[in-house]
């Protein structure tokens, strides 16, 4: 165990920096391991690890990154990964294509909305991953559909309800753990905050009624929430991201909607988030609004200037000191109740075919579906 780091679930937890390690989430480059990854991942100690499609060049290749990440990490970590189907797909090129969010949902058919969970559950699990980052609980606003196109299902809440409800059971069938994005919403925002801030100018009230209403119906469900870039002059009367915002994640959030789970960051290196400044007071920003996790996907220098500074902030002010100690108690709690059992050593190659081949029989059978739905109309 390298120094600095604490026991799996174990004792109080002497050092700031101890704590502030299960706030971060963290990508890298490269597809092994490498001296200057075991070194980082042994330096920050990190809540979990996200891969892309950059990391994934195979099955065993991914499940043997993940495992060796593991070995780096004291406490047990988050493997996380996006992967909704459709555009945001990181095995694409490993297992083959999933079906879109969308032409799922066109199906009607909310057996074929788990069965969607469930076959991506599956992926993930056979790889190593224990979080996937979706469903999507966005809605299919006009304004957002150069954006968002076919990762968001309709734009009556209920019925993305329906779908998400059921994906997410889906991916539980596979003991995956899935996440609710991007709160508050980006149903109405007309701009791609990985590069740019989304203004949406709506107020609190239709904000209530529509985009809220999944993250309201699935409070109890949803093991993480993830908080856009997004910014809503109308609810907060500043243009400051979501994800950045106290009025957002712990006063609506937390309090008003009384979600209960974990609460994470959209990347923190996204143009969105640093339009309103540095990347180190954007994770110090996300954890003082109410955040648990912050997400930074890329660079390691980023992540180590973030680590560093929450450090020296929870040493200087006792205020965000406590925040961090009661977030990192939070995730250290989750932890216990849903990684603390050994997943099962599979071996992915052994898997990759058949996975590979449900796939492809689970998109021929949205296809046909969705014809004879439209046959039938």
């Amino acid at each position: 165990m390298t120094k600095g780091s604490v026991a799996p679930f174990g004792g109080i937890m002497q050092h700031s920096s101890s704590n502030i390690s299960q706030l971060l989430i963290i990508g890298f480059d490269g597809t092994e391991m490498s001296a200057r990854l075991a070194s980082l991942l042994a330096r920050v100690q990190p809540a979990g690890v996200i891969l892309f499609a950059r990391n994934i060049t195979g099955a065993e290749q991914t499940y043997t990154l993940l495992r060796e990440c593991q070995k780096c990490v004291a406490t047990p970590l988050f493997t996380c990964v996006d992967l909704e189907g459709g555009k945001v797909d990181r095995f694409r090129n490993v297992l083959g294509p999933a079906p879109a969010p969308a032409d799922v949902f066109a199906t009607r058919d909310r057996k074929l909305f788990r069965k969607h969970g469930r076959i991506i559950g599956e992926n993930c699990r056979a790889l190593g991953f224990n979080v996937d980052f979706a469903p999507a609980l966005d809605l299919a606003f006009e304004a957002s559909r150069s954006v968002m196109s076919s990762r968001a299902v309709s734009d009556n809440p209920k019925e993305v309800v329906g779908y998400a409800r059921e994906f997410l059971r889906g991916l539980g069938d596979a003991s995956v753990l899935g996440c609710g994005k991007h709160f508050p919403g980006l149903g109405e925002g007309n701009l791609d905050s990985h590069h740019d801030l989304p203004i949406i100018e709506k107020p609190f009230k239709k904000l209530w009624e529509q985009d809220l209403v999944p993250y309201r119906a699935m409070r109890r469900e949803l093991p993480f929430v993830m908080v856009s870039h997004a910014a809503f002059p109308a609810v907060t009367k500043e243009r400051t991201p979501s994800s950045l915002s106290k009025k957002w994640i712990t006063d609506i959030l937390r309090k008003k909607i009384g979600y209960r789970g974990l609460i994470c960051s959209d990347d923190l290196e996204m143009g969105g988030v640093l339009a309103a400044g540095p990347l180190e007071q954007a994770a110090i920003g996300h954890i003082r609004a109410g955040g648990d996790l912050g997400l930074i996907c890329h660079q390691e220098e980023f992540i180590v200037r973030a680590y560093e500074a929450m450090v020296r902030e929870a040493e200087r002010d006792r205020g965000f000191r406590g925040r961090v100690e009661e977030s990192a108690k939070r995730v250290l709690a989750f932890k216990k109740k849903h990684l603390a059992k050994p997943r099962t050593q599979v071996s992915a190659a052994a898997r990759i075919e058949k996975l590979s081949r449900q796939l492809w029989e689970f998109g021929e059978e949205v296809r046909m579906a969705t014809l004879d739905r439209q046959e039938h109309a």
